[in-house]
Parts: C-alpha cells; sequence; structure tokens
C-alpha cells in the first residue's frame, strides 16, 4: 500500500522542485495582492512588488479634480467646479489646469491619454523632451478625493505600487515612482483616513503636495510614510500647475529643497501676483 502511495504522489507531482523555486522568484517580481482596509468607505489598497527599469524615472502626480458638489470648497464657478467634468475642470482641463499646462509646456511631450475606471477619469503620461523622465498624471473624480488622499499616501509609504509599459520599458508609478504629488482641495479639512501610512520598505521618496495648509494637515501622515517633502504649504492656495511645472524643473535638475521651493514661489507669484514674500512664506520644504 505505502509503495503504491508513493507511486502515486509521484504521478500527480511531476514537476521538479527547482521549477518551483523559479516559478517563486519569477512571481516575487510580478506578484499583486489586494487588501481590504476598514473606515469609512472601505477602499482598497494595491501592493505590487515589480521590476521597473531604473533608468526609466517617474513622477506621478495625483490631482483630485475640484468639485462643488462633494469637496468642502468654496464654491467655484459650476463650469470649472464639476468634478465628474475633466475637460473644463480647474485642476485639469482648464487654463491652468494639469492637462492643459504640461501639454503647452515646451518640457514636456505627452505620449498616452486614457481614461482608466470610474474614479480615475483620465491618466495623462508625459516624456521629458531631454531626460530619461516621465510624468504620469491621474485625474481622479472630485467624489473620490478621499481615495485620491489615500492611493496617494499610500504611494509615499511604498505600500501601493505599480508599472506601466512605456516606450519598450517598464516605468515605475506609485510607490515606485521618485517623486509623488497631489493637487487639490485639502480634503483632510473634512475626513478622516482609514488604515497605516506606515513606511514598509524604507525608501524614502520625495513628495509635493499642493493643497490648503497642506503641512499642517498631512504632516502626521508624511512623516509616517517616510516621505521628504519638498514643496507644501503653509495657508491658503490655488494649486495650478504653474507651481507644479516650476518644482518639477528643479527636481529634475538635481536641485536643492530650498532652490525648488524657491522656484515654486516664484511661479506662484508670476501668476498669483501675490508677491515674492507671501509666495516664500506660503511655500516651504522639509519638515
Amino acid at each position: 500500500m505505502r509503495e503504491n502511495l508513493k507511486k502515486m504522489t509521484r504521478q500527480l507531482n511531476p514537476i521538479p522542485s527547482r521549477f518551483f523555486l523559479l516559478f517563486f522568484l519569477f512571481s516575487s517580481c510580478h506578484h499583486s495582492v489586494q487588501e481590504n482596509l476598514t473606515g469609512q468607505d472601505k477602499t482598497q489598497k494595491l501592493t505590487s512588488i515589480v521590476c521597473a527599469d531604473p533608468a526609466l524615472k517617474c513622477i506621478h502626480v495625483f490631482v483630485a479634480l475640484c468639485d462643488n458638489k462633494y469637496q468642502g470648497i468654496v464654491p467655484v464657478p459650476a463650469k470649472i467646479g464639476n468634478g465628474q467634468d475633466p475637460d473644463n475642470n480647474l485642476y485639469w482641463g482648464s487654463g491652468f489646469g494639469v492637462r492643459t499646462f504640461f501639454k503647452k509646456s515646451k518640457d514636456w511631450k505627452l505620449i498616452r491619454a486614457e481614461k482608466l475606471n470610474k474614479k480615475v477619469l483620465e491618466r495623462l503620461v508625459f516624456r521629458h523632451v531631454s531626460k530619461k523622465y516621465y510624468l504620469v498624471a491621474d485625474a481622479y473624480d472630485g467624489e473620490f478625493i478621499k481615495q485620491t488622499t489615500t492611493d496617494f499616501l499610500y504611494s509615499c509609504a511604498g505600500q501601493l505600487k505599480d508599472t506601466l509599459h512605456i516606450d519598450g520599458g517598464i516605468l515605475g508609478i506609485n510607490g515606485n515612482a521618485g517623486l509623488l504629488a497631489y493637487i487639490g482641495h485639502d480634503g483632510l479639512m473634512d475626513f478622516q483616513l482609514p488604515g497605516s501610512f506606515q513606511n514598509k520598505d524604507h525608501v524614502v521618496r520625495k513628495c509635493i503636495i499642493l493643497a490648503c495648509v497642506s503641512k499642517n494637515y498631512f504632516d502626521s501622515f508624511v512623516k509616517s510614510s517616510k516621505a521628504y517633502p519638498l514643496v507644501w504649504t503653509t495657508g491658503l492656495m490655488c494649486p495650478e500647475a504653474y507651481t507644479l511645472h516650476a518644482a518639477i524643473a528643479g527636481y529634475i535638475n538635481n536641485e536643492s529643497g530650498e532652490s525648488i521651493r524657491m522656484l515654486a514661489a516664484g511661479a506662484y507669484d508670476k501668476y498669483q501676483k501675490c508677491g515674492i514674500p507671501f509666495s516664500k512664506r506660503l511655500l516651504v520644504t522639509g519638515n
């Protein structure tokens, strides 16, 4: 009987053990797991262990579309305050929105545009004209500002990672990106977040948070994620794309945090006409 059982086992398991070792190693490079979170809206996070091409550098921007209906903001004109209409939204398709501003930039070339799902209404991928940098910008439906914020913070903490196939290579996005940016209303004024944003991989990512009083409201989450804030704010502001564009230019040129902050302040003053002293007080760098 024992010999028959051994024979049956060999027949059912004909694959050598070394195959399983190779399969495990390969899987560890592309594994993804979904985990349910507790909280008011029970969002999900996606943790992906992926092999991105280190030569392709990424900046990932999370834009919560301006929304009069679903966000606690001072209402703006209806056309630019519809969080379900990216084409006309204040932070996306309007004159100084991310899509419009970067499409007009001489430094960036749009190479991909697509709708992802009901929450991310549009994803744009730009390639820098002279350096191996890519910018991935996601326009989240304004109703889902809480999801935008959690995706940004999980990415800062290395708990949310993903990749894109681009130009024959694999581009690391979310927590695989070197710089992460949040643009939009400071939703932390209106809601609390579920889950933990503790850093999971000991990687220090850089971040930009252009939202009202972001240094105050995002401080504890940024510290938990171990991200380094290149630019964030001490007061009320308009998070249009010129400030982001200027800060990213300094980042790509490997300038210091203080230099990047001054570029951002200069751009904010240029378009808002608020004076450099005010812009310098508003836009700060570091913890």
